[in-house]
């Protein structure tokens, strides 16, 4: 028999320990260059590749974004709580829009004849795209980056962004409807925009043929084939040149969407804190180490999370200034008009917009919406008089037998547009705080993707849409 002196045993030992030590740092090494070449892919940090697990994330905002962005990452698994200084969901930009979902409109306000317009609009008081010149900073650095984008090279590129998140975006609602029933009164019978210029309609030829290389079948029509698809158009045949028509496109009360979605989140375990201020976004070594909350009831607290979401629209600027992030966000006051559509029969089914005044028409139920124009103003939410009943004035003379114009109910809200319209959607600098905010018009439209791709984002997966996120 052969015998090991105690010597031998633990020389032979600390050799083993020593071989499985080298194997697992070699294992540590393979596992940190697969994350590394992951981030390069993913664009996420070794904190977010937290390989899947649960996180505690605070959303601030509890419009359509916020909303969405709370039931994705919910559906990811996430502890979710939802901020808002509102007593409830959607109440700001997304409670009256114009209630399309309008993949097919993807067109940027910057384009390289909008120099011209803009001047020419200066001194129009309802003027589709009022510019007031407010003689600072953060106003006069937009309009820069504003004319900048007009340049056809990233006219183009802008078209691809927002087609490509739009229509993920509508896919991804599509889905959300299927899965959950969600009821918002939508309807699935497309988007027609009508011309009354024989210029605006050649330019409608030339941007439907631009769009469709970027996959959106907007088809042109002939008057007549404009009224078989509404005829509520033949009351002003002769007026109209001619026509495009998406009939993939949607409509739906973005307001009911949003709340309707908030419960089904509250059903999901995601926490609601409304009627909350959010006063502060605090940091420390380079992460944000809380929020500053003051309740409606005047108390104070601090929130803290591992991930954190600003989805305030326009106030994500102001929110984000004191921490040293400066975006190219600007609030572009819009304005809505609703009607009563009942006991009256002239009222269009088929969402309609009016290329020469900016303006759309939608049906709600036994509502018409009538809702448009854009004004650069600051955070002002004055309700000016003569750009909500210059919507009224025009849908009485298009469709005079179609509501209730002595009884409209009228609404402003600020909407958060950047120079090029395509949104800012990902991570900051800053380690654990995300952006999902500068929509502009197409929140509606854009707003179940966005969720969803954030939602991926800080998950660490790459989301299923070629988009340009913040990385």
């Amino acid at each position: 028999m052969v015998t090991q002196s105690p010597k031998s045993v633990g020389v032979k030992e600390s050799r083993r320990d020593v071989a499985f030590t080298f194997g697992r740092l070699l294992d540590f090494a393979a596992l940190i260059r697969a994350v590394v070449h992951a981030e390069a892919h993913i664009g996420a940090p070794l904190f977010f590749l937290a390989l899947e697990r649960q996180m505690k994330v605070i959303v601030m905002g509890a419009g359509i974004i916020g909303t969405a962005s709370a039931w994705y990452l919910a559906k990811s698994g996430h502890d979710v709580t939802v901020i808002d200084r509102q007593p409830g969901a959607g109440l700001e930009t997304s409670f009256a829009n114009g209630a399309q979902i309008s993949v097919s409109q993807s067109e940027p306000w910057a384009n390289p004849s909008a120099p011209f317009k803009v001047l020419k609009w200066l001194t129009q008081e309802d003027a589709p795209l009022l510019f007031r010149p407010k003689f600072e900073w953060h106003q006069l650095s937009w309009g820069m980056r504003f004319m900048i984008e007009c340049l056809p090279w990233r006219f183009r590129h802008n078209i691809r962004e927002m087609v490509n998140l739009g229509l993920y975006s509508r896919d991804a609602l599509q889905e959300l409807r299927k899965e959950t029933g969600i009821d918002y009164d939508h309807l699935t019978r497309g988007i027609l925009q009508f011309y009354t210029s024989k210029a605006d309609f050649e330019a409608g030829k030339s941007a439907s043929v631009l769009l469709r290389q970027y996959g959106i079948e907007r088809d042109v029509k002939t008057v007549e084939e404009a009224i078989a698809i509404e005829p509520a158009l033949h009351q002003i045949r002769d007026r109209i040149a001619g026509a495009t028509y998406a009939s993939t496109d949607e409509s739906g009360d973005a307001f009911k969407f949003t709340q309707n979605l908030a419960a089904l989140c509250s059903a999901r375990g995601v926490k609601f804190k409304y009627g909350a201020m959010v006063e502060a976004i605090e940091t420390d070594e380079g992460k944000v180490s809380g929020v500053r909350l003051r309740h409606s009831t005047g108390h104070t607290e601090t929130d803290t999370a591992d991930a954190y979401v600003c989805a305030m629209g326009s106030y994500s600027y102001l929110m984000l200034k004191p921490v040293g992030i400066t975006i190219a966000v600007y609030p572009a006051k819009g304005y809505s008009a609703t009607l009563s559509t009942e006991g009256f029969e002239g009222a269009p089914m088929v969402s309609l917009t009016d290329e020469a005044m900016k303006i759309v028409f939608s049906r709600i139920g036994d509502r018409m919406r009538i809702a448009g124009t854009a004004e650069l103003d600051g955070y002002s939410t004055h309700l000016s008089l003569v750009r909500t009943e210059a919507l009224v004035k025009r849908a009485r003379e298009l469709f005079p037998n179609a509501a209730d114009y002595d009884r409209p109910v009228y609404w402003t809200g600020l909407r958060p547009a950047t120079p090029s319209n395509c949104p800012l959607i990902g991570r900051t600098r800053i380690q654990n705080l995300f952006l999902n905010t500068g929509h502009g018009t197409l929140g509606w439209t854009e707003g179940c993707g966005s969720g969803r791709a954030l939602a991926d984002l800080i998950s660490g997966r790459k989301p299923a849409v070629d988009y340009q996120f913040l990385r």
